[in-house]
């Protein structure tokens, strides 16, 4: 693939930030992805930052004092003391190697750097986040066979899977307005839904609230309105991944969706976590991904040897739920699924590719959706559609509360990592989301 192990992945590397060499943390020194952030209830300006541990590294800070000199580019210190990725992302993934390279060095135990970056470093508890980039297109995917399967034996039992699913990735293009950082709380939506055995709709908040377990994409360079990135080129136009909960109002969306696709139901809120791993910092987790030989296999554009070789992440994606009663208890979020990324049935570089086949214009900081991801098992499921079996299921917690879909008060949190024997966990951190009252209706 376009991303291959070097030095910054020697599993023997510490850091003299001491929280990153604990084995537990999401951000060993192995990761250092990249987010926007300043110090929470300040005024300050938002920038670029570094995970490290527990703390992250102000990358203004770092290139005034010199870290990234050895980089030739013009345009590097712009983009390092910018208030988004945009700029970054732009310069492509072989500029963003670098300066991953510079941080390994300036973090690593014994460097030289320590002395005049140890005292700049900002907790990440005493931080808060913005988007990591300006998202100037979304789309949403629908990578996962067993979502799509369990979905569909809903709705069309003797026919869950239509014909076109095995052949192209589908997706549809969502609204990057309505996308939030970790922290987000929304009012439930209002809208139009067909009740059971109704003949005529009606209108007021929905009732079917659900989650969808997602891991969200963001482009680096783009490509120019006209042309198609190449299957093998893919990810050289992917900067990293975050976790995206794609919430979803599902009464809404089984009235609305025929016959287009989300609207309503899915354009109210989106929430992402707020640090972009890095392809590079996921290298040795990378899996082999293949198709069932009974299965129809991708088209030419859709095919490649590095693909089937190495084109699927091994990331553990894990989904929790906390009631207001479990917060005033004191009782944390317990969890509902626990599935992977290497379930998926198309990979990130087909999707780019496909994205990109009828010459449709990529750009630094457009956001893809993988859709949600389930894996074979129902304990994997990715929603709470899956886990109930359409509402049919009640899911009951240990205090006692039963679920079947996200009530008022209600919190979803979302963690994934990748981690294997001989190799540090890289992890994306959180993504919470929170359900309020829908608003009042005149």
């Amino acid at each position: 693939m376009s991303v291959q192990l070097n030095e910054t992945h020697s599993p023997a590397l510490r850091s003299w930030v001491v929280s990153a060499n604990d084995g537990a943390t999401d951000f060993p020194i192995q990761n250092l992805p990249f987010g926007i952030f300043r110090r929470a209830g300040s005024n300050e300006a938002f920038r670029v930052g570094v995970a490290i541990g527990d703390q992250i590294l102000d990358l203004s800070i770092a290139l005034h004092a010199g870290i990234f000199a050895e980089i030739s580019n013009a345009a590097l210190a712009h983009a390092l003391t910018a208030t988004q990725l945009n700029p970054l992302m732009d310069l492509g993934n072989q500029v963003a190697s670098q300066v991953r390279l510079c941080l390994s060095k300036a973090l690593r135990e014994h460097a030289v750097a320590q002395k005049q970056l140890v005292g700049t470093l900002i907790a990440q508890a005493e931080a808060e986040y913005a988007l990591p980039a300006q998202i100037g297109d979304y789309t949403d995917f629908y990578t996962s066979i067993h979502h799509a399967t369990s979905v569909g034996k809903l709705f069309r039992p003797d026919n869950p899977l239509l014909p076109n699913y095995k052949w192209v990735p589908i997706g549809y293009h969502g609204r990057s307005s309505s996308i939030g950082i970790s922290g987000q709380a929304f009012r439930r939506p209002i809208g139009q839904t067909m009740p059971p055995n109704a003949t005529t709709p009606t209108f007021g908040p929905a009732k079917r609230m659900d989650y969808e377990c997602e891991v969200g994409i963001f482009i680096g360079q783009g490509n120019a309105l006209g042309s198609a990135i190449d299957i093998q080129e893919a990810e050289q136009h992917v900067f990293g991944m975050c976790l995206l909960n794609d919430w979803s109002a599902r009464d809404v969306q089984a009235w609305e969706y025929q016959p287009l696709g989300p609207f309503l139901a899915k354009n109210f809120a989106s929430t992402i976590s707020p640090w972009v791993v890095t392809l590079e910092a996921l290298a040795p987790y990378r899996k082999a991904w293949s198709r069932e030989a009974t299965d129809p296999q991708p088209l030419a554009y859709l095919d490649h040897a590095d693909v089937r070789n190495a084109g699927a992440f091994d990331i553990q994606l894990e989904v929790l739920l906390q009631t207001r009663k479990m917060r005033e208890d004191g009782l944390p979020a317990q969890r509902l699924s626990l599935s992977n990324f290497c379930h998926s049935y198309w990979t990130v570089s087909q999707m780019v590719a496909h994205h990109t086949v009828n010459g449709c214009n990529l750009r630094a900081g457009d956001f893809l959706g993988s859709g949600t991801q389930s894996g074979p098992a129902a304990e994997e499921a990715g929603s709470l559609l899956e886990l109930t079996e359409g509402g049919k299921k009640p899911i009951t917690f240990s205090n006692g509360e039963q679920r079947i879909f996200i009530e008022d008060g209600d919190s979803i949190v979302m963690r994934g990592w990748a981690q294997k024997e001989g190799a540090p966990r890289i992890g994306f951190g959180e993504v919470v989301g929170s359900l309020l009252p829908a608003r009042s209706i005149p």
